[in-house]
């Protein structure tokens, strides 16, 4: 069992305010690493080393901070092994999905550093009268981020690329239950040449850690990705200070197949949008909209594919499901499938925890049901786990009522061959992110964020870069 450091002003941290944090396999429940619990002191010290940092960084040339991000990615490449089994061990990923988190992480790093050589300001008019006007981006400051324990790598590279990027130094806070691969992270950076300062992680209680960063006079900007009831409370103390907020909050993706579509092609995508990390994820289909008339041949597609997933060690090769993060989730996936049952949807695949010799019980069978009401808990709650559930439409208005006529927007997928079908539906869908015949719809060059309850501000590409950067107007008067 190793103890993972944090990082705070170029140092790799230990000391503990407490007993230390216990990080275990959920497949197994074993402890597989410790972290410091560190305390409020730990976290300002962290932001007065970003605070000092930024002093130096934001003068450095965006083509250092690109190469030294893109050698940050060169490592997360060239350690993908690691890095993939300490996901794989942190959160029960199985182990072909961490090795695309890690690539995905590194990814993010590469293309924050093409985007912020890209940064430019603007010339408002050549000429207004005996005035030119300009306006010129400029990095914010020191920044912080919280991340999610489901993608424990990527979501920092998320958040620290397009910062970095732009010029601004960060504070990352990962979640308890996974921070190994954080501090793994945290040591590549200093290894990789980041200067002291410029990337700080810290770990411990969440209220605690926060609550410091958010009363430091010097920070910036709060990166949140977690769940909407979380991010309004973040987002309130946030506005003591008018500290900038990006928050990438929760989803309820609709997943909508019309009769003309693909049926094998939406069928494969919806089990990528689906059971990706066991349903995990902020942007997995949610509810299942299918014409009627092609439900049964579609249903037959999708249980085929459904019974192909294999259940067991997420370090094993052949595994497409693994455990869900924690008891907790267990409970209310269950939760979801009895009340789903209760409100007369009928159970055709699992329903039940699955019992693995020499694992937990935090295995849940990938489910499907079908029909039951918009009221039961699976139709306006985000499950997080591996259920799906499938209505029936009859009408595009009707499924796009029915698609919109929850409180978040974060994702939503559609499945057409009829081009003109798709671009109506797509403009009328209330979701930030859409997967137009396609199950896997993020990309680290993209703008990725959601609507609604759903959040605000854009992570990815261009976009996310310019978040980290405030503009500032110039006006010079000339003479003749």
């Amino acid at each position: 069992m190793d103890f993972a450091p944090c990082l705070i002003d170029g140092c790799l941290h230990t000391a503990s305010d407490g007993a230390p944090l216990e990080v275990k396999n959920p497949a197994t429940n074993e402890v597989i690493g410790v972290m410091p619990m560190c305390s409020a002191a730990d976290a300002a010290s962290a932001a007065d080393a970003a605070v000092r940092a930024f002093a130096s960084w934001k003068r450095t040339t965006a083509a250092e901070r690109a190469r030294l991000l893109r050698t940050v990615a060169a490592r997360l490449r060239t350690a993908r092994d690691l890095f993939a089994k300490t996901i794989t061990l942190e959160c029960g990923k199985p182990i072909l999905e961490a090795r695309g988190e890690v690539e995905y992480s590194a990814s993010f790093f590469d293309a924050a550093a093409s985007a912020g050589e890209m940064l430019e300001g603007s010339t408002i008019a050549s000429r207004i009268a005996d005035r030119r006007v300009f306006a010129v981006r400029e990095p914010l400051g020191a920044t912080m981020a919280i991340t999610p324990w489901n993608f424990p790598l990527a979501m920092i590279a998320r958040k620290t690329g397009p910062a970095l990027a732009a010029g601004c130094t960060q504070v990352v806070k990962p979640s308890e239950e996974t921070p190994l691969s954080a501090s793994l992270l945290a040591q590549a950076m200093l290894e990789c040449g980041i200067p002291a300062g410029v990337f700080n992680c810290v770990t411990g209680d969440a209220a605690t850690i926060v609550g410091a960063l958010l009363k430091h006079e010097g920070m910036r900007k709060l990166s949140f990705t977690g769940s909407t009831e979380v991010g309004r409370l973040l987002a309130r103390q946030a506005s003591d200070r008018l500290v900038k907020c990006a928050l990438e909050l929760g989803g309820n993706a609709p997943f909508i197949v019309f009769a003309d579509a693909d049926l094998a092609r939406a069928a494969e995508q919806l089990i990528a949008a689906k059971f990706r990390f066991m349903g995990q994820t902020c942007i997995s289909a949610n509810r299942v909209y299918v014409e009627r008339g092609v439900l049964a041949q579609f249903t037959a597609l999708l249980e085929t594919r459904m019974d192909a997933l294999t259940i067991g060690d997420p370090l094993l090769e052949s595994t497409r499901i693994g455990p869900l993060i924690n008891d907790a989730a267990v409970a209310k996936v269950q939760r979801h499938v009895d009340d789903a049952i209760k409100h007369g949807a009928k159970l055709r695949r699992g329903g039940s925890v699955a019992r693995l010799a020499g694992m937990s019980r935090r295995f849940f069978e990938p489910t499907l049901l079908e029909g039951g009401s918009s009221s039961m808990a699976c139709a306006c709650e985000e499950t997080f786990g591996p259920v799906l559930t499938l209505h029936a439409f009859d009408s595009e208005q009707e499924v796009i009522t029915s698609a919109n006529a929850v409180s978040v927007g974060l994702a939503a997928y559609v499945m057409t061959q009829d081009s003109d079908r798709l671009w109506r539906v797509v403009e009328q869908l209330d979701a930030g992110v859409i997967g137009a015949n396609d199950g896997a719809p993020s990309a680290a060059e993209a703008p990725f964020g959601g609507f609604k309850e759903s959040g605000y501000g854009k992570e990815g590409g261009r976009m996310g870069v310019e978040e980290y950067t405030r503009v500032k107007y110039i006006s010079m008067r000339v003479r003749g």
